[in-house]
């Protein structure tokens, strides 16, 4: 099993910065791509970014494309979410998310395998 603990999120104004952290434990080994979702109040849980194990696989949703950037570190694995010029919409719970191994790297978008217990984020206008 895998175990993911995010850190950081809290309260920010709109323009401002804040950064993400989530590190995993467990059976490390099975993952290769780590990432994030969120899920804004009444709203469904939705993608945000994600990236593989050698980077050659990163995506971010349109919402935060050029605001969010994310980064690895597989030695600590760990993924973080550097987020800039927030805006009161990015306001949400904020999941660490990890894929299997072997699994096409795409499938992080719509079916993580391993989910964290989520940091909100509180961007105010």
């Amino acid at each position: 099993q895998v175990q993911l603990v995010e850190s950081g999120g809290g309260l920010a104004q709109a323009g401002g910065s804040l950064s993400l952290a989530c590190v995993a434990s467990g059976r490390t080994n099975n993952i290769y791509s780590m990432g994030w979702f969120r899920q804004a109040p009444g709203k469904e849980r939705e993608f945000v970014a994600s990236m593989s194990g050698f980077a050659t696989g990163t995506y971010y949703s349109d919402s935060v494309k050029g605001r969010f950037t994310i980064s690895r570190d597989n030695a600590k694995n760990a993924v973080y979410l550097q987020m800039d010029s927030l805006k009161f919409e990015d306001t949400a719970v904020y999941f660490c998310v990890a894929l299997r191994r072997f699994r096409p790297v795409e499938a992080i978008k719509s079916t993580p395998d391993y989910w964290g217990q989520g940091t909100q984020v509180t961007v105010s206008s």
